[in-house]
């Protein structure tokens, strides 16, 4: 079911996505590749200790794209997403055999039957610390 199709049934504070999203050093790999970063904070060990690092880290850009998906798929496509903003508050770290886990959990904030929109508040964890902080997502819901 889309998000147009439960606009009318829509309440503050319903929760529209939660979700678990593993990160891998393989994932940071892939999406080097597609973004063009190449910063080898993202893959290397050695670079990132170097440079005071607790570890390779996930590009904020992935992390902040993997943690919209959820609402992007209850409501129904990219089309229906028309802001998306986050402060990023703390690094992820990828560790090179467990990998990572960003917890996600997507709540309605705000609705504007006026407008046909609804501010989605999302929450986003890793190792129970947020590290997307004030992350909201205006969704045209009509």
């Amino acid at each position: 079911m889309t998000a147009a199709a439960v606009l009318d049934a829509l309440t503050v504070g319903d929760v529209v996505a939660e979700i678990a999203i593993p990160l891998t050093r393989d994932s940071l790999v892939r999406y080097a590749g597609a973004s063009g970063d190449f910063n080898p904070i993202h893959y290397r060990d050695d670079i990132a200790a170097s440079v005071g690092l607790p570890g390779v880290l996930a590009h904020g850009m992935l992390t902040m794209g993997s943690a919209v998906q959820p609402v992007v798929d209850w409501a129904g496509g990219a089309h229906r997403i028309r802001d998306y903003q986050v402060r990023f508050t703390r690094p992820v770290v990828v560790d090179p055999t467990d990998g990572a886990e960003l917890t996600v959990s997507a709540r309605v904030a705000a609705i504007d039957t006026d407008a046909g929109t609804a501010r989605i508040d999302l929450t986003v964890r890793f190792g129970g610390d947020t590290v997307l902080g004030k992350a909201q997502v205006l969704v045209a819901l009509s």
